[in-house]
């Protein structure tokens, strides 16, 4: 056993170990957690000093130039998204579907895992989510065997170039300001596309016979909610009763949304207002409450387009214009860690909620439906117009499911197309670092009108930059004390009578059970510099190990909170936890098998 650090050392440590605890609870918001660490190590270090660091120097993380890649990556790809430049790309993968299903799955899970080698695979997901789902019901394929496939084949492609996650980028950029040379874009392509290729037939010909068929919350598309009137006879017990009262008759469920009095008369909804014969009531829900208010009130209920015939059964309730949608709550969405009554929902995009169906079963809806509060990958199933559905998919705060709509298609998407492929190039040919080729990029898409400065502010994720710091911070700490060095020792010391391949195996299996507990970022950053610390010590040269804290920490497949894309196919497909479990687990084994057996040999270990 090595001999133990200084207290700094050991104090970073068990720092790192509760940090990690933190980001794995679902009750603490990861950028609360990111900051915390932050605050901490600052006033830790200021108080306590430490040769060689300087407190303040903890802030450069916030211009460490793989957050800076990252962010302007991502608002690029916003530029794709707000213009629709993949619209095309998202019909040719759902064209086949209702003639050779089995075939559109491979398509999708190709065309899926190539373009996340060059685009955040996240702005993949969120584009194909919305086509696959209107697919599956359009096709009477139960989206629950495609969806996850589709998203674990997004992380698989996506760790195939150094832009292909921000995990890459971070791992690159640590190894590279430790001494190590920066990795070129194409350089751990080969080995990715070796153990991609089992993983890849997996999802397709084995992951849909394990997953049960699930029904999504989007599984019937028939409107819920009805406008209708109801009219006060002479003989109702609304005439001469206040709104008061005639809420009290209905236990205060009935929500009236205006009083007509004659032609052209509209009575305020005041408490106190006394309802005679002749007025009419619009109000709006269920059927089967609209006809208990019936009931109850003893009026005439008529739909709120056809003042001549009553409801009956020749004229049922009609829904005319109406549709509904399931909106996705993300991170960063402004209804994150709030409630419906608060972010003012249904006044501002004029829709109905009408349930929420949660991410977590666990964690039920109680009390009134506008006073919950809302998280990560929680649904909303809305009813409104079409417009008005398409007003909230182009509003960009939540994730849109409808089965309706297509994705927007501007004059500008092939200008926005151009724009990203050429970041991509200019870094691929060697003619310029990704981090400035993104930045220009960001650039273009603001000078040519593709990207709007209120669509940048928008496509920046808070939660994701606040681990990313907290993430450098710690890893510095870790480095700067020795922390790192011995947690590389223990690991050593345990795996010395090991073969130096099945050292490098243990490594990515470590870095694996971490990504799927905690975030990616975080066990990627933390990871790099005790993986190049194994490696010197092993005396081999550090970028199989480096590659292997990159796919390891990419292997987010087993748990819905592995990855943030998880969380919203989970709630988009209607899958539980262990649906995960199922198609994740074998797939990892897979891929770490595979990566295990070629690793090696390409780097001769």
């Amino acid at each position: 056993m090595p001999p133990l650090p200084d207290i700094h050392a050991i104090a970073v440590i068990l720092m790192t170990g509760i940090t990690l605890y933190m980001f794995a609870r679902e009750r603490i918001p990861l950028e609360t957690t990111g900051f915390l660490v932050l605050v901490t190590l600052v006033v830790g270090f200021f108080v306590f000093k430490y040769p060689g660091i300087e407190p303040q120097k903890f802030f450069l993380s916030f211009g460490n130039e793989a957050l800076v890649t990252i962010c302007a990556l991502l608002i690029v790809g916003k530029g794709l998204d707000v213009t629709g430049a993949l619209q095309p790309l998202a019909n040719l993968m759902a064209a086949g579907w209702q003639e050779r299903p089995k075939l559109a799955l491979l398509t999708t899970l190709i065309i899926g895992a190539i373009s996340s080698a060059f685009l955040n695979n996240t702005p993949i997901v969120v584009m194909l989510l919305p086509i696959l789902v209107a697919v599956s019901l359009r096709s009477g394929i139960a989206p629950s065997g495609v969806l996850i496939p589709m998203g674990l084949a997004t992380l698989i492609g996506g760790m195939a170039t150094t832009i292909g996650t921000s995990t890459n980028l971070l791992v690159v950029g640590i190894a590279s300001s430790q001494g190590f040379p920066k990795l070129g874009m194409f350089d751990f392509t080969l080995p990715v596309v070796i153990a991609g290729v089992p993983g890849l037939l997996f999802l397709w010909l084995v992951a849909p016979k394990l997953l049960p068929e699930r029904k999504a919350p989007m599984s019937d598309i028939a409107p819920r909610v009805f406008k209708s009137l109801l009219y006060v006879n002479k003989d109702s017990f609304a005439n001469g009763k206040t709104l008061t009262e005639v809420r009290a008759k209905t236990e205060n469920c009935m929500r009236i949304e205006r009083v007509q009095r004659g032609e052209n008369l509209f009575v305020a909804r005041l408490p106190s207002v006394v309802l005679q014969e002749g007025d009419r009531l619009y109000v709006s829900d269920t059927a089967d409450r609209l006809k208990e208010y019936e009931k109850l009130l003893g009026a005439t209920l008529y739909n709120a387009s056809d003042v001549e015939h009553p409801v009956s059964d020749d004229v049922p309730l009609a829904s005319e214009g109406q549709q509904l949608a399931e909106a996705v709550i993300t991170r960063g969405s402004p209804l994150h860690h709030r409630t419906l009554n608060i972010s003012q929902f249904s006044s501002r995009f004029a829709l109905v909620p009408l349930a929420i169906h949660r991410a977590r079963p666990s964690a039920d809806v109680v009390g009134e439906l506008e006073s919950t509060r809302l998280r990560t990958g929680d649904v909303i199933l809305v009813q409104g117009s079409r417009e008005a559905i398409v007003e909230l998919r182009a509003s960009g705060s939540m994730l849109v499911l409808d089965g309706t709509t297509d994705l927007p298609h501007t004059e500008r998407a092939n200008t926005a197309l151009g724009i990203m492929i050429g970041v991509v190039a200019l870094a691929a040919f060697g003619l310029l670092p990704i981090s400035i080729s993104a930045l220009i990029g960001v650039v273009a898409m603001l000078m040519t009108g593709c990207l709007r400065w209120r669509d940048v502010g928008g496509s920046l994720n808070i939660p994701v930059i606040m681990i990313i710091v907290a993430s450098l911070s710690l890893g510095t700490a870790l480095v700067q004390t020795g922390g790192a060095e011995y947690i590389a020792q223990l690991f050593v010391a345990a795996t010395y009578t090991l073969p130096i391949p099945m050292v490098l195996s243990a490594l990515m299996l470590l870095m694996t059970v971490l990504t799927n507990l905690v975030s990616n970022n975080a066990a990627a950053v933390i990871g790099t510099p005790i993986a190049i610390s194994v490696a010197y010590q092993l005396g081999v040269s550090p970028e199989p190990f480096i590659l292997a804290v990159i796919f390891g920490a990419n292997m987010s497949f087993a748990t819905p909170i592995g990855y943030q894309t998880n969380l919203l196919i989970m709630s988009a497909g209607g899958y539980k936890f262990s649906d995960f479990m199922k198609v994740g687990i074998p797939l990892t084994v897979i891929m770490w098998i595979s990566f295990s057996i070629t690793l090696p040999m390409l780097y001769g270990l």
